[in-house]
């Protein structure tokens, strides 16, 4: 990211004299903007240069569920970019009921380091499916804020259903399982009984 001379000055308290001697120096990065000749300086090189812990970052995050839904997906990331430009983006493609999705463990490593302040996206289920509640108290136990834009068109229909059906799926997995364990226990109980006494 760069930074005008006033953006930086502000930012690091360092004088925008300073700044430009650094810059002369090559000791951080710096960039002139074309026909005005205007500097603007890398902010991870000073960062670099200060030895400063990285400044918290906005992470903006979107998610659908199957690759079918890849315009979704792009929908999600330019609607989130409209209305906070200039941030980082993490699109992932994985179940909201799949809580080992390696992205979004990725970004809640990061907030359990501080190194996020604000999360957002568009709609609670983008982040997780179920459990939203748990991950928000998470997040601000950790001075980190989830933003939800509530953009209910970027929450698709279909995909609820199908979490829906997978819960069915599961729950009708253990019922099957049951059955057969059921069926073993009566079998055991009518092999004991048919048993003759000794």
């Amino acid at each position: 990211m760069y930074l005008s001379p006033k953006e930086a000055s502000e930012r690091y308290n360092i004088h925008s004299k300073t700044l430009s001697r650094l810059a002369d120096k090559g000791i951080i990065e710096c960039m002139r903007m074309p026909g005005s000749n205007h500097r603007r300086y890398n902010a991870n090189s000073i960062e670099k240069h200060l030895q400063l812990p990285g400044i918290k970052k906005t992470v903006l995050y979107a998610r659908v569920s199957t690759q079918s839904q890849k315009d979704d997906l792009q929908a999600q990331l330019l609607y989130l970019q409209e209305k906070y430009p200039g941030n980082e983006c993490i699109s992932e493609i994985g179940s909201g009921l799949n809580f080992q999705r390696p992205k979004f463990l990725g970004l809640i490593e990061r907030v359990l380091l501080k190194q996020i302040s604000l999360i957002v996206v568009a709609y609670p289920d983008r982040l997780v499916r179920f459990g939203f509640d748990f991950f928000e108290w998470l997040c601000n136990l950790h001075d980190c804020e989830i933003v939800v834009l509530n953009n209910s068109k970027l929450s698709p229909h279909d995909e609820l259903m199908q979490d829906f059906m997978s819960i069915m799926h599961c729950f009708s997995s253990k019922l099957y399982f049951l059955r057969r364990y059921e069926k073993k226990i009566e079998q055991d109980y009518q092999t004991d009984i048919d048993k003759p006494d000794k």
